[in-house]
């Protein structure tokens, strides 16, 4: 046991990359082999890094360091050259995250993959992908978190356009490896850019050196505007819609974490690199643009959607908007630690705690419609009707996901939107009004869509329809339990994760300690 808490930073990367490259080596003994290694990859991941928080929420910062030891392999500022893993409470938030919705979303593949779909290919992009995002919300240098972006990017396009058969599926991985090289290169030119003064890339190191010249200006526009985008927030937000439509259902639900480790990398610029620097109050108020903006108009353009996963998809931008929101409103007071004390730290909070609740009830949410696509063959909210007598369990998961991500108690939603909206009031009411208005207005995009899907007369050519197989029930019941528990006992997430990731994030101090 003490080898995997020591090492538990490393394999919590290693396993699922193993995982990948042996998944075409297993894809020879046949589809139950394949489901299997993912089931297990998966299973073991989360398991080690349920390892990882307990020790880090428990100890305090991990570092691990991977690479060379030898005191002559320096860089010129003295640096040993190694890659550096890093995790805070915040690192072990997201890679719990990271970890836990892949094996959702394999449990939940197990049957929603026809046979003969290519598994071994899915599996792997699958895998791929949960090692990038663990290794981008770990590592603690800025090239590493790029290399990581990377994988994470690549899989991720690859595996949207994984039904190529449909011109909309390549076109949108294609929109979406675009979009993501242009980010990669913004994530690079910033990294040389800081790498150019300090001759460092350690995020630690970089925290402790940043001076607030006119690179370091334009690297931080260039890292905000990078990750920002990433994430899917307006007016960057244009892949989001095909990406998360095309893909499939349970490649949705771990999209919407991967725009999530993405936001993780903004947090980590923002909050360690720059947080001490006089350019993080611009930051800050460039954040709560950016939230508002995706608030009001991903919930705007949602409305009028006929495919249900495509409306999915703009509620998502929408509801990133409110995690930028409470990081923003934070950022913007972070000087004044009386504002601090009063709101600050409390809208930091509900950005977080907003941020697990989002990957709860949208992978749910996902989840539930590709549990209506595979038993009616259609996206067309026009074309369902009465599936609630059909399909019981989903009407109940989508009728609690759809509570969920219109904050109304007791589903978890609630609990974070709250904090946000109280946070914000102190700093600008009308900010609160806007983001209560963004609430009303998804509840009733959602009701349209129950309605539309699940109440009234069967649609043509729909009669006799069964409830999805069980294990597709299994991994969207897990989801929904989870919703719950945090809707009834919020403290159980805020004192046990949330806050002591908050305080990791402003704590600087800490985490440059951490390495140096």
């Amino acid at each position: 046991m003490t080898f995997f808490v020591e090492h538990a930073p490393a394999l919590a990367i290693a396993i699922p990359l193993f995982a990948a490259f042996a998944m075409p080596v297993a894809g020879k003994a046949g589809r139950r082999a394949v489901l299997a290694l993912s089931l297990i990859a998966s299973s073991a991941t989360l398991a080690i890094v349920l390892v990882l928080a307990s020790s880090v929420l428990s100890d305090g910062i991990r570092t691990y360091a991977v690479g060379a030891t030898l005191p002559s392999l320096t860089s010129p500022a003295g640096f040993p050259i190694r890659i550096m893993i890093e995790v805070d409470a915040m690192s072990a938030l997201m890679a719990l995250i990271s970890a836990a919705l892949p094996l959702i979303a394999c449990l939940y593949s197990a049957r929603y993959m026809k046979p003969g779909a290519g598994l071994p290919g899915y599996f792997t992009l699958l895998m791929l992908m949960t090692a990038g995002m663990i290794g981008l919300v770990t590592v603690g240098d800025l090239f590493s978190m790029f290399v990581f972006l990377e994988i994470l990017s690549v899989s991720s396009g690859a595996i949207i356009a994984y039904h190529s058969r449909r011109g909309e599926s390549a076109e949108a991985g294609l929109k979406f490896v675009m979009i993501s090289s242009v980010g990669a290169l913004m994530v690079l030119m910033a990294t040389a850019f800081l790498y150019g003064q300090y001759n460092a890339l350690n995020i630690a190191a970089l925290a402790g050196s940043v001076r607030s010249t006119g690179l370091d200006m334009l690297a931080l526009a260039l890292l905000v505007s990078a990750f920002a985008m990433k994430c899917g927030a307006v007016p960057m937000h244009m892949w989001v819609a095909d990406a998360y439509g095309e893909a499939p259902a349970p490649v949705s639900a771990v999209l919407v974490v991967g725009s999530q480790a993405s936001l993780y990398a903004l947090f980590r610029v923002c909050f360690t690199i720059f947080g001490a620097s006089a350019l993080i109050h611009l930051a800050g108020w460039a954040l709560i643009a950016f939230g508002v903006l995706s608030m009001f108009i991903g919930v705007t353009m949602a409305i009028p959607q006929s495919d249900i996963k495509r409306l999915m998809a703009y509620h998502a931008v929408s509801q990133t908007g409110y995690m930028l929101l409470g990081a923003g409103v934070c950022l913007s007071v972070i000087g004044d630690a009386s504002a601090v004390a009063a709101f600050g730290q409390t809208a930091l909070q509900g950005g977080i705690f907003h941020l697990l609740n989002h990957a709860l009830y949208k992978g749910l949410l996902f989840l539930a419609a590709g549990a209506i696509i595979y038993r009616t063959g259609t996206r067309n909210i026009n074309e369902m009707g009465g599936l609630a007598r059909a399909m019981p369990f989903t009407a109940l998961f989508f009728i609690i996901g759809m509570l969920a991500i219109a904050g109304l108690p007791p589903f978890n939603g609630f609990a974070s939107k709250l904090m946000i909206y109280e946070s914000v009031f102190m700093l600008n009411p009308l900010l609160s009004v806007v983001a209560m208005a963004v609430s009303v207005l998804t509840l009733a995009s959602f009701v349209k869509v129950f309605c539309a899907a699940f109440l009234g007369p069967p649609a043509a050519g729909q009669r006799g329809l069964s409830e999805v197989p069980l294990a597709m029930r299994i991994a969207m019941g897990v989801l929904a339990f989870f919703i719950i528990l945090l809707g009834l006992m919020p403290g159980l997430a805020v004192d046990g994760i949330v806050a002591p990731a908050a305080s990791a994030l402003l704590d600087r101090l800490s985490y440059i300690g951490g390495v140096i």
